[in-house]
């Protein structure tokens, strides 16, 4: 049996939280401020929970910088599901939708969107070698387009977009889910942004979108009441019962980013830590990255061992160690070491340190385990 302390915990997601914040949840489990309940039995139309959603949304604004022009959503579903809500709230009739292809997520948010209407692909980055962001100066985006869609971060391959686009009319939506709270966002580049809260910010099924106002007047009236961005914000996040809990989580999660310092703050120890690993991947060829260093991910740092069976022997021994969830995505294999917000120092020394032996273990004309 292992004890928390013994384990370095470096799953995509559901991913690793504040231990703060887990033993804040903890004391407040079955009496929340004297209230006599657990949030987890509050009404989600009483003010005791009304406050928590409005403590969170607040927080968010706070963080980000939110101006006052966007309205803050909390959602079910997650990101994947924001891949068909996005075309049927605002892919119009006689209009298109535009998508970069930037890896394995933002395909799979064009895909689901070419049922609801016609979807063009703007950029591409399938063929690149090293893998890279397309840049947006050389986006393709019709004059009818609705709106285009990117993916700032690539969890399956390691891809980040580091800077925020701006485009000139059309509105931009991105799929932040693994890099929300991990930087700041000039808000004002975008119409929408959404993030799944599993990676940075929470627990898993809750989504938090970010819509600026103009917006609200392009959606589509026939979409479904219950699926409408529109009819969730006029109904003030009260159009069903909203995942209480998880909410309340992200309201704690917000406050330990402020005590860290911010965005600005946890920006420059994330690409601190993520430079340390890249280092030593880089330091010979025993390890790979296929990612071009100006578009590497500092959330998700993917990469390879020289074959198969050294891939298995890293992962195993690295279990064994503590080292746990390091599978690269099923789809592109490798190894994967998601470096989110709450991962702690000694997490990445423990991985570093145990990099380095590895190599020097079995970089011997890549000797077999």
């Amino acid at each position: 049996m292992r004890r928390r302390e013994q384990t370095f915990n470096f799953s995509g997601g559901p991913a690793v939280m504040p231990e703060s914040v887990l033993i804040r949840a903890q004391s407040e489990l079955l009496n929340w401020h004297n209230s006599g309940m657990s949030v987890l039995e509050m009404p989600f139309t009483g003010s005791h929970f009304m406050g928590i959603m409005a403590s969170a949304k607040q927080k968010i604004r706070q963080i980000l910088s939110v101006p006052d022009n966007y309205h803050v959503l909390f959602m079910q579903g997650g990101a994947s599901t924001q891949f068909a809500l996005v075309p049927m709230n605002l892919l119009s009739a006689h209009g298109q939708a535009v998508y970069i292809d930037s890896g394995y997520w933002s395909r799979k948010a064009a895909t689901d969107a070419a049922a609801f209407g016609r979807v063009h692909i703007g950029a591409s980055n399938q063929d690149r070698q090293p893998l890279s962001m397309p840049e947006a100066s050389t986006w393709s985006i019709p004059d009818n387009a609705d709106y285009c869609h990117i993916t700032s971060n690539e969890t399956a391959q390691g891809v980040a977009l580091h800077t925020d686009p701006q485009l000139a009319s059309t509105a931009l939506i991105a799929d932040m889910t693994s890099d929300f709270m991990s930087r700041p966002i000039r808000i004002e580049n975008y119409a929408m942004l959404y993030a799944g809260t599993q990676k940075n910010i929470g627990p898993t099924g809750l989504v938090i979108l970010i819509i600026r106002d103009d917006l609200l007047e392009k959606m589509r009236p026939e979409t479904p009441r219950m699926l409408s961005y529109k009819q969730h914000i006029i109904n003030n996040n009260r159009l069903n019962t909203p995942l209480t809990y998880s909410i309340y989580l992200t309201d704690l999660v917000c406050d330990w980013i402020i005590q860290q310092g911010g965005v600005s703050a946890l920006l420059a120890r994330n690409q601190q830590r993520a430079q340390r690993l890249y280092n030593i991947i880089d330091q010979d060829s025993f390890y790979t990255c296929a990612v071009d260093p100006l578009h590497r991910s500092i959330m998700n740092i993917c990469f390879h061992l020289p074959t198969p069976q050294l891939k298995q022997h890293f992962i195993a021994t690295a279990e064994q160690q503590g080292l746990l969830h390091l599978q690269g995505h099923q789809q592109f294999g490798g190894i994967r070491a998601s470096l989110y917000n709450a991962q702690t120092d000694q997490t990445l020394q423990a991985l570093g340190h145990f990099m380095q032996q590895f190599r020097t273990t079995y970089s011997r004309c890549h000797e077999q385990p």
